[in-house]
């Protein structure tokens, strides 16, 4: 699977974020200090997590981020799509289709790698930063969410609930 650092970087680097618990923000050379990531790697993260309304910047003496919105409203493939990270398992030259996979066909594993990644999109879709900061059973986690999702008289109090099991995450991962 490719998952670079771009990805688990704003991951981790959001946990930290959130797992300060305040509503100050906070300067991106603590994050990088306490995530042993380089401050410059974090500001050109910290751009693509703004633009995607998941962080806001505060500028000035005292100035640096915060959450926009609570941990438990934050899911992690968003955080991953902020960061413009592909999570790809097959071999495919254009993520889950077939060109490149072998001459232009699909290969006869094809179709494992591809439900692999389709699995591993919808598990990201249904955990939350607060799922992670708060050490919840993230299994559980994700199976209560896709549960209460599939359920016809579920109340749809949060994000996860709304999201269609059968649709692509925001964007589709495995492309």
């Amino acid at each position: 699977m490719k998952l670079s650092t771009k990805g688990r970087y704003a991951v981790m680097a959001l946990a930290d974020l959130a797992s300060r618990r305040s509503d100050r923000p906070v300067p991106l050379a603590a994050i990088a200090a306490s995530q042993n990531i380089s401050q410059e790697y974090l500001e050109q993260l910290f751009a693509r997590l703004r633009r995607a309304g998941l962080v806001e910047s505060v500028r000035g003496p005292g100035g640096g981020y915060r959450l926009a919105r609570k941990p438990d409203e934050i899911f992690i493939i968003d955080i991953i799509q902020a960061a413009d990270e592909p999570l790809q398992v097959t071999r495919c030259a254009d993520g889950d289709g077939v060109v490149g996979c072998q001459n232009g066909e699909a290969c006869i594993t094809h179709e494992l790698w591809s439900a692999l990644s389709r699995q591993i999109c919808s598990f990201l879709s249904h955990i939350t930063l607060g799922d992670v900061i708060e050490r919840r059973n993230l299994a559980l986690a994700a199976e209560v969410r896709r549960t209460s999702a599939l359920t016809p008289h579920s109340r749809q109090t949060d994000a996860a609930s709304t999201r269609d099991e059968t649709a692509a995450p925001v964007r589709d991962m495995a492309e």
